[in-house]
C-alpha cells in the first residue's frame, strides 16, 4: 500500500504535468481542477508601478527567494526587478518584496555561453559583460515557479525552492560554444555592497563561499552551497576581473566561473543558503533536496503554497477578483522569511550563533508596516506562525536590548519611527496565543518602550517630544501611543495595575499635539507653543514633524483611543466634518513630499500604512456607511490585476493584506485590540479556516455593484447588532451573514465600538 504523501506526490505531478517539458516554460497550465486556487496567482501584478514586489521561485515564509535581477537604476528596483525592464544580469537567491529601500540580491548566477566574462553587461551594451535581454512573451511566473528565455544565449532558465534551496536549471542550445555559469558576489541590490566574500571549489560537483555585505542591514552574513548536476569542468575565481585562481579565493569582492563540456546541453544547480556556515548549507541541502527532479519539487512548492493560500477560499463570478484577491493572500505570505537551518541553528543580531532553537527563527520584520494588518490578518489564518514570529522578536530582544524596529537578515535597521514589534506581541498576548512566555514577552514590551533614545527620553520627561529637539517628533509620539496603549491592555490582562496606568497615560500622550483651533496633529515646541508657520498640506521625506506624510494624514493616527480623537473635536459632527474634508482637499505638498504618499483620495493616501485605518474611523462616529463607500471606492480602484495593480508600495505584504481583510468585510483598527470593524464584503461568499481548525462561513446576501451597504448582520443564525466583531468570535467559526442593500442603513453602526 501507498503512503499518503505518495498519493499526493502523484496527485500533485499528474495535476502539474505542463512542467514536465522543462525545455519549455514549464509551470501548471495543464491543470484543470478547479480547485488548484494557484493558477489565480500572478507574481507580476505590483511588478511595475511602486509596487516593488519579489518576482520569482520562493516557498511560504521561506530562506530562498530566488528570481532574476536587473541593473538597479533607481528606487522602483528596490526588489531587484521592476516590469519595466528589459535586462536582466543573474538570478539571485534573496531578495525583498514591496520594500522602500533596496538591499539583498545575494549569490547571483548567470548562465551564458561563449568567450569568458567577468562581469555583469551594461543595460546597452551586450558585449561588456554576462547578461541578457530578455521579454516578457518568453517569461512566467507562477507560485514557486520562474521561467525566461534569455535571447543573447537563447537559453532557457527554470527556477524553484525549497525552504532554504534555489533550485536552477538551464537549457543551453545545441549549437553554442562553451556553457558557462557566472556565481557573482560581488552584486547586490540598492544599498547592499560586499565587503569581504569567498568561493570554493570542494569537488567537481561542489562549489561553496559566503557573501558579508553591508548595506540597509549593517552587517549582513549569508553562507551558501552550490551543488551541480554535471561535472564542473573548469574552474576559476576573480577578485573583481583579474583572475586569481582556479580552486578558492578570499577576498572583498569574488566573481567565479563554472565552464562545463561543449556536449551539455543542460546544467541543473542546486544553491543552498544558511546564516551559520558552509558546512550548514551543504546540510540543508541534504535535508531539503538531495535528489535531482525539478518538476518534483516544482509541484511540492506549489502544493505548499496552495496549502497557504487556501486558508481562504471565497466565491466569486468574477476571475479578475480571483487573481487580485488569490495574489494579495500569495504576496502576505513572502515574509518574513526563515532566518535559521534545517537543524534550528542561526546567527543572532549579536552575531553569536544559536543551535537547536525551540523555535523557528525568522527576518524582515518591516513592522512599521505590518503590525497593522498584516499580523493581525496571520493571528486568524496563520496563527500556527504567530508563535515562531514572537520568539524570533523575543530572541532579537535578549541579543540587542530591544525588540525589533524593522530587522532585516540578522540586523536592525531601526528604520520608521516608533517600537512597532509591541502591538505584535500584544495583540498575540490578548489573543491569548501559546507556544512562547508571556512574561517575557511582557517584559521586553517594557523595555524596548523606555529605551532613551528617538524622543523617547522627552517623551518620559516632558510627556511630549519637542519639535525643536527632535526630528518626525509628531510621528513618533503617535506612534509611541499605539504602542504603549497595548501595553497598558496587557498590563491589565495581567492584573498589573501600576503599569496599567502609566501606560494607559501614555497612551493619551497624543492629545498634547492636537490644536482645536485647526483641528490637526502639530509640532510641540520645547516652549510649548505650535510650532509656526504651519502649513497642513506640507511634507518631505522625513525631515519634519511627519514621516512620510502630513498633518492632514497623521490626525487620525490614534488608532488606539478612537474615542478619545473624537472627544478632541469637540463633537461628533465636527470630527466628522473634519474627516470628510480628507477625502476631497487638495493641496501643494511641497516639491520634497515623499514619493510613499501615493493613492490619493483627496490627502488620504492609501499607498502608505499610517493612513490604513482611517476609513474605519467613520464605522466609530456612527457613519458605518460612510465606511463602506470608502472601502468599495479603495478596492476596487487601488487594486488591480495589472502590472502595476497596488497604488504603493507592498511593504512585505501590508498593502496585500489590508486587502485581504476589507474584502472579506472587517479590519482590526486598534492594532492590538481583537475588534475587527465592519466595513463592506465583497464576495457573496467566502471560508475562512480560523486559528483554532474552525471555519468560519461568510456570506453577503443580495451583494452587487451597487449593494455595497450593510442592512442587518447574523451571527449563527441569530440578528448581531454590532458593527463590529471580535477575535473571539471570529475564530469560533459559524456563519456571519451580511444582508447588503443599495442605500445605506444609517440606523446600523449607530451604536458605541469599543477601542
Amino acid at each position: 500500500m501507498k503512503s499518503l504523501s505518495s498519493v499526493l506526490l502523484l496527485a500533485l505531478t499528474l495535476g502539474f504535468m505542463s512542467c514536465n517539458n522543462a525545455g519549455n516554460t514549464g509551470g501548471s497550465d495543464s491543470t484543470a481542477n478547479k480547485q488548484d486556487l494557484t493558477k489565480y496567482i500572478d507574481p507580476f501584478i505590483g511588478s511595475d508601478g511602486h509596487g516593488h514586489v519579489f518576482v520569482g521561485a520562493s516557498v511560504p515564509w521561506g530562506a530562498v527567494q530566488l528570481g532574476p535581477t536587473q541593473i538597479t537604476k533607481g528606487w522602483d528596483w528596490c526588489s531587484g526587478y521592476h516590469y519595466s525592464d528589459s535586462v536582466l544580469i543573474g538570478f539571485s537567491h534573496m531578495h525583498l518584496s514591496g520594500t522602500g529601500i533596496g538591499d539583498l540580491g545575494d549569490i547571483m548566477l548567470m548562465p551564458y555561453t561563449g568567450a569568458l566574462k567577468t562581469r555583469p553587461r551594461t543595460q546597452d551594451n551586450a558585449a561588456t559583460g554576462y547578461g541578457s535581454s530578455f521579454s516578457h512573451q518568453q517569461e512566467k511566473a507562477e507560485p514557486g515557479y520562474y521561467y525566461v528565455k534569455l535571447l543573447d544565449n537563447e537559453i532557457d532558465v527554470h527556477l524553484t525552492a525549497t525552504e532554504r534551496v534555489g533550485y536552477h536549471k538551464y537549457l543551453f542550445p545545441k549549437e553554442k560554444d562553451t556553457a558557462r555559469v557566472a556565481i557573482d558576489l560581488v552584486q547586490g541590490i540598492g544599498w547592499d555592497a560586499v565587503y569581504e566574500s569567498k568561493l570554493a571549489k570542494v569537488d567537481e560537483y561542489t562549489v561553496t563561499g559566503y557573501r558579508f555585505s553591508k548595506g540597509w542591514a549593517p552587517d549582513q552574513r549569508v553562507f551558501f552551497a552550490i551543488k551541480s548536476s554535471v561535472p564542473i569542468k573548469e574552474f576559476m575565481v576573480l577578485d573583481s576581473t583579474a583572475v586569481k585562481g582556479t580552486n578558492s579565493l578570499t577576498a572583498k569582492r569574488v566573481r567565479g566561473m563554472m565552464s562545463f563540456d561543449k556536449n551539455i546541453d543542460s546544467v541543473e544547480l542546486k544553491v543552498a543558503v544558511s546564516p551559520v556556515s558552509e558546512q550548514n548549507a551543504l546540510d540543508n541541502m541534504q535535508t531539503e533536496l538531495s535528489s535531482w527532479n525539478f518538476t518534483e519539487v516544482v509541484n511540492l512548492a506549489q502544493a505548499k503554497w496552495y496549502d497557504a493560500i487556501s486558508r481562504i477560499t471565497i466565491e466569486t463570478d468574477s476571475e479578475t477578483d480571483k487573481r487580485i484577491f488569490y495574489t494579495a493572500m500569495y504576496h502576505s505570505m513572502i515574509a518574513p522569511v526563515l532566518f535559521n537551518d534545517a537543524d534550528k541553528s542561526y546567527m543572532g543580531t549579536d552575531k553569536k550563533i544559536y543551535t537547536k532553537a525551540a523555535f523557528n527563527n525568522y527576518s524582515i520584520f518591516s513592522l512599521w508596516d505590518t503590525y497593522r494588518t498584516l499580523h493581525p490578518l496571520m493571528n486568524i489564518i496563520a496563527s500556527d506562525k504567530t508563535p515562531d514570529f514572537i520568539n524570533s522578536m523575543l530572541a532579537i530582544y535578549q541579543q540587542q536590548g530591544k525588540l525589533p524596529v524593522w530587522h532585516l537578515m540578522g540586523n536592525e535597521t531601526n528604520t520608521m519611527v516608533g517600537y512597532p514589534a509591541i502591538p505584535v506581541v500584544a495583540d498575540a498576548i490578548l489573543k491569548d496565543m501559546k507556544g512562547f512566555d508571556v512574561h517575557k514577552a511582557y517584559e521586553a514590551m517594557i523595555t524596548s518602550a523606555n529605551v532613551d533614545s528617538f524622543g523617547v527620553k522627552f517623551l518620559k520627561e516632558l510627556g511630549y517630544i519637542p519639535a525643536d529637539k527632535e526630528n518626525e517628533s509628531v510621528a513618533k509620539a503617535l506612534e509611541y501611543a499605539i504602542s504603549d496603549m497595548a501595553i497598558a491592555s496587557v498590563a491589565k490582562k495581567l492584573g498589573k495595575n501600576a503599569d496599567y496606568e502609566t501606560y494607559k497615560k501614555r497612551g493619551e500622550y497624543y492629545k498634547k499635539y492636537f490644536d482645536t483651533a485647526s483641528g490637526f496633529m502639530r509640532g510641540v515646541l520645547a516652549s510649548g507653543e505650535f510650532r509656526t508657520p504651519f502649513n497642513p498640506f506640507h511634507s518631505t521625506h522625513r525631515a519634519d514633524d511627519y514621516t512620510e506624510g502630513n498633518a492632514w494624514q497623521y490626525t487620525w493616527l490614534v488608532p488606539q483611543d478612537v474615542t478619545g480623537l473624537m472627544g478632541l473635536f469637540g463633537t461628533k459632527e465636527r470630527f466628522i466634518a473634519h474627516l470628510d474634508s480628507l477625502f476631497v482637499v487638495h493641496g501643494d505638498m511641497g516639491k520634497d513630499a515623499s514619493p510613499d504618499i501615493s493613492g490619493l483620495i483627496g490627502m488620504y493616501a492609501h499607498g502608505n500604512e499610517p493612513n490604513h485605518h482611517i476609513p474605519y474611523l467613520f464605522a466609530y462616529a456612527g457613519q458605518q456607511w460612510r465606511t463602506a463607500e470608502l472601502i468599495k471606492k479603495i478596492t476596487k480602484e487601488f487594486y488591480t490585476d495589472k502590472k502595476d495593480g497596488l497604488i504603493g508600495n507592498d511593504d512585505c505584504g501590508q498593502m496585500s493584506a489590508w486587502y485581504v481583510s476589507s474584502v472579506l468585510g472587517f479590519y482590526q483598527v486598534n492594532p492590538a485590540g481583537g475588534v475587527y470593524v465592519f466595513g463592506t464584503p465583497h464576495f457573496k461568499k467566502a471560508s475562512v479556516k480560523t486559528a483554532n481548525g474552525k471555519t468560519l462561513s461568510i456570506e453577503a446576501v443580495d451583494l452587487s455593484d451597487q449593494n455595497i451597504y450593510i442592512q442587518s448582520v447574523e451571527l449563527n443564525g441569530s440578528p448581531y447588532q454590532e458593527s463590529y466583531i471580535t477575535y473571539e468570535d471570529l475564530i469560533k467559526g459559524g456563519q456571519l451573514v451580511f444582508k447588503m442593500g443599495a442605500t445605506p442603513n444609517k440606523q446600523f453602526g449607530s451604536k458605541t465600538i469599543p477601542n
